[in-house]
């Protein structure tokens, strides 16, 4: 049985890693900061978006970053259902991700994000950070026409076609 300091040490490591992501959360929804997302990535971190991408590295993530707001020009993250594991100095998480957002790659339009983030961390000097965060999307629907009738539109959001 761990002891009590232990236990509020793991209480404390969870609250932490929450602060992480409603930080990753902000950065998002404030433009898609890049500066502030690549720095709660560790240096070699990966950012693994399925139709959006993957980068690997704090300089890639950044860079991705850097555009996004050109292509989304609005995004409420909304996260829940956190699951996290602590072992130490790692840890892994699973969160679900509903997010109102406008697309402006292509054409304005409104859109519907479900998806879940599966996430390891890692702590280090910093404190608590990402070491690997894959989105699984659910769904990338028009909010018109809702998901029911169009579970993934055509293209992704960097698809200029």
């Amino acid at each position: 049985m761990l002891s009590l300091e232990d236990r509020i040490q793991k209480l404390e490591d969870i609250e932490a890693i929450k602060a992480l992501k409603a930080r990753y959360c902000a950065f998002c929804d404030d433009a898609y900061d890049p500066d502030g997302i690549a720095a709660l990535f560790t240096e070699d971190g990966v950012w693994d978006g399925a139709f959006m991408g993957r980068f690997d590295g704090r300089e890639a993530i950044r860079a991705h970053f850097a555009g996004t707001s050109a292509i989304m020009s609005f995004a409420i993250h909304h996260v829940t259902n956190p699951l996290i594991e602590v072992s130490g100095d790692s840890a892994t998480g699973q969160w679900y991700l509903w997010q109102p957002c406008t697309q402006t790659a292509r054409k304005t339009r409104a859109l519907w994000l479900a998806a879940r983030y599966n996430e390891t961390y890692v702590r280090t000097v910093a404190g608590w950070r990402f070491d690997v965060m894959v989105i699984s999307p659910r769904m990338f629907a028009p909010y018109e026409e809702g998901w029911a009738e169009v579970p993934f539109i055509t293209g992704g959001p960097r698809d200029d076609t």
